[in-house]
């Protein structure tokens, strides 16, 4: 035994270099050097280098995770035509001015591209001299994508593909690489675990090589209605654990577009950062609808478009407040919806809304948690019939007549 505690079978496995790494001839790791740390003005260290809000970045690896159909590809293109154009359509800030991004769809044929995009520039009235040439876009129906295959030896990079994309990355200045769906540019087992660790590394090296920002879209596994997140991503985790900043897409629940008012959920989703190493995640998710926007040929296309969630406090007044006050002021009403003398009971008979309605009662729920938080509502125990401690609702701050 050596002073490892390994004979020297593993002693050698253990020295081998890792599938895809980059060693000197003779394909083995000889050395290891500790590099000592070089103290440095925090001033004088280079920003991160944000393109598209707090999610893609240059040199790093992002992803998008969903389901199929919940609106992915079509966000996608909504955010390509942001970062081109440099103009924020759909709630995120373009970084550094236009840039030139590369969606490469693998999975539609290029005249849907041309539907979509078409359809996207048309509703928010993104010109192709606003674009400026900075967009490039192609179909795996014309041009595939294989970064990685497998077969009896092992895995292995298909280098001259990679060396190919970084040259023409390079030749074009691209900023921002989309590549939407990831289970479509490799060709190896999406569950083995080793695999899809080297893929996934291997497009950091590509992000790290020329600079520019990647983006990967990336299909989640079947949820039977439970809430989709990072971890629910098709096969093995290590893309997810490699990339940057990671988020989801949700398509709105039934129980969603009731409290909301809707008739229905179709065409609506939110997305959430469900990971982000780099920049502190959002508590709050953004909500999208997939709007009809008519073409000029006849065709009627989806397109991602901004939705806020009803305001709980339309047409509120002051005046509203106070009532609410004098309303259940000594009274004692109790804070769990479930009791039948819940507080959002009196405050729907002074405002005239129907408790029973779910978008009715969403409101109400919104408005006591946003007046219990500034204080004009506050929370107390009250002893119900048998005489057991109850969370109930008084008056905190009285609001100005």
């Amino acid at each position: 035994m050596n002073a490892f505690n390994l004979d020297d079978t593993d002693l050698e496995a253990r020295l081998a270099p890792p599938p895809g790494a980059d060693y000197p001839a003779g394909g083995r790791q000889t050395q290891i050097s500790a590099t000592p740390f070089l103290w440095t003005d925090p001033a004088a260290i280079p920003r991160r280098q944000w393109v598209y809000g707090h999610h893609l970045i240059r040199r790093f690896v992002s992803l998008t995770a969903a389901q199929g159909g919940a609106g992915k590809s079509s966000l996608l293109i909504a955010d390509a035509l942001s970062i081109a154009s440099g103009r924020d359509i759909v709630g995120t800030p373009v970084y550094g001015g236009p840039c030139r991004v590369w969606l490469w769809n693998l999975e539609d044929p290029m005249d849907e591209l041309q539907r979509r995009i078409a359809a996207t520039a048309q509703h928010y009235g993104i010109t192709e001299a606003e674009i400026g040439g900075r967009l490039f876009v192609d179909s795996g129906r014309q041009q595939g994508l294989c970064l990685a295959t497998q077969d009896h030896n092992g895995t292995r990079i298909v280098e001259p593909v990679a060396d190919a994309l970084i040259a023409e990355i390079k030749a074009h200045s691209i900023d921002v690489l989309m590549v939407d769906p990831f289970v479509s540019s490799h060709g190896v087992p999406e569950n083995d675990n080793g695999a899809i660790d080297m893929v996934a590394k291997k497009w950091g090296a590509i992000a790290d090589q020329t600079g520019c920002a990647i983006e990967i879209v990336h299909h989640l596994r079947k949820l039977q209605g439970a809430e989709a997140t990072a971890e629910a991503s098709r096969g093995a985790i290590a893309l997810v654990a490699a990339a940057r900043s990671v988020r989801v897409l949700n398509r709105m629940t039934e129980d969603e577009a009731a409290k909301a008012g809707l008739e229905g959920p179709r065409g609506y989703f939110r997305v959430a950062d469900d990971k982000n190493n780099l920049a502190a995640p959002s508590n709050a998710a953004d909500w999208f609808h997939l709007q009809s926007v008519l073409l000029a040929n006849g065709d009627e296309v989806g397109v991602v478009t901004p939705w806020q969630w009803p305001d709980p406090f339309e047409e509120v007044t002051t005046a509203d407040l106070l009532a609410v006050q004098q309303a259940i002021d000594g009274k004692g009403y109790r804070l769990s919806s479930q009791a039948k003398d819940w507080v959002g009971n009196a405050i729907a008979n002074v405002l005239g809304l129907d408790a029973a309605d779910k978008a009715a009662k969403s409101r109400i729920t919104g408005m006591i948690k946003t007046w219990l938080n500034n204080g004009v509502l506050v929370k107390l125990e009250v002893e119900d019939e048998m005489r057991r401690k109850r969370p109930a609702v008084a008056v905190g701050r009285w609001a100005d007549a």
